[in-house]
């Protein structure tokens, strides 16, 4: 079933839009087309964001929503807090279009529960009894990227499929804070910054190994024009410490778990190159048009890849994907991915940037 096959809805003009928005970083980033091209269809209509926790941090400034709506997970989907959320903040939103981008059926009963009118959401989890408009998925789903899969349920909607890409807005008092701490850090403009992400909030699977991270750091860091700026959250920052304790303090700065979410957008927007695993911060860097290179091991890079940019090395192994959190074998799609190979990439793209400058 292609994009022009999906069901399609009545057509009709909402006022009133809530957009059930992913729970994993990665996946919001990869989301956020939906909200643009809904903006551009419906230029009139409220759109908010509904996201967990303090993910809806990372849509600020998104000039295509007027608000984002933030809430915390409960204990339990049918705890107390779940129905007082409901209750008190989509019952009273008075939304008439539901888009959910989430796939559980917690997800499409707190639609229902909380009387969001013309529920739209694909078809999982046996709850299509709780949606106005339970949507097939495309058989091509594993075969596209996750942003297509996105904004194909907007087909139903009488919504072409758009060119529009994931992006990430940032301020300029953002950009002036970040631009002036690192400077006040021993950064100036003629450094060449390079962002390293050894960590990925799914797990362990998706890792390259530590010690070649900081491997490919020391060979890097002769040349005494690069920065590298390490990143990552706090459950990743006992990691990070590990690479970075004998990496030289003058040409490395540890950011892990040292950032708000919006703070890490900034540091990200101000590299010049970006290393990663396939995690959050890879879509952030895509988003930001940020050059990157990224190591995919236990996942798919035909649906979650860099979208439309980027270099990824995956050696495509007999058991890979797999789709685990933890390797119970060898690690071996990942130990394939040799040192020598990710700098080479790396000097490569650091030789494309130089050039670019200069023109």
């Amino acid at each position: 079933m292609s994009a022009s096959t999906l069901p399609l809805l009545p057509r009709f003009s909402p006022e009133n839009i809530i957009v059930r928005m992913p729970n994993w970083l990665g996946d919001l980033v990869m989301a956020t087309p939906v909200l643009a091209d809904l903006r551009h269809f419906w230029p009139q209509a409220k759109i908010t964001a509904m996201c967990q926790g303090g993910l809806g941090d990372i849509l600020e400034h998104d000039p295509h929503i007027d608000e984002v709506l933030k809430f915390k997970k409960p204990n339990g989907w049918l705890h107390r807090s779940m129905h007082a959320t409901i209750q008190s903040t989509l019952a009273q939103g008075h939304y008439d279009l539901g888009i959910l981008l989430t796939h559980s059926f917690s997800s499409a009963w707190w639609f229902w529960k909380g009387k969001v009118k013309n529920r739209v959401g694909y078809a999982a989890n046996l709850r299509s009894a709780l949606l106005d408009y339970p949507i097939p998925f495309p058989p091509t789903k594993n075969s596209q990227h996750l942003v297509l899969t996105y904004k194909m349920l907007l087909n139903s909607l009488h919504i072409p499929l758009s060119s529009n890409s994931p992006k990430l807005y940032l301020t300029e008092i953002e950009i002036n804070k970040t631009k002036n701490w690192l400077i006040a850090n021993g950064i100036t403009p003629d450094d060449i910054i390079i962002g390293i992400n050894p960590g990925a909030a799914y797990g362990s699977a998706k890792c390259w190994l530590p010690e070649r991270f900081k491997e490919v750091s020391f060979k890097l860091l002769s040349n005494p024009k690069i920065k590298i700026l390490y990143l990552g959250d706090k459950a990743g920052s006992p990691l990070v410490d590990e690479i970075c304790h004998s990496l030289p303090s003058k040409q490395v700065i540890n950011l892990a778990g040292k950032t708000t979410l919006r703070e890490l957008i900034a540091f990200i927007n101000a590299c010049d190159l970006f290393l990663t695993n396939d995690s959050g911060p890879m879509h952030i860097a895509s988003a930001l048009d940020i050059p990157l290179l990224a190591l995919f091991g236990s996942t798919s890079d035909v649906t979650t890849c860099p979208y439309k940019a980027g270099t990824v090395i995956h050696k495509h192994v007999s058991c890979s994907p797999c789709y685990r959190r933890t390797c119970p074998i060898d690690f071996r799609c990942m130990k394939q991915i040799a040192v020598d190979e990710v700098y080479e990439n790396l000097s490569r793209m650091i030789l494309e940037y130089q050039k670019k400058l200069e023109e």
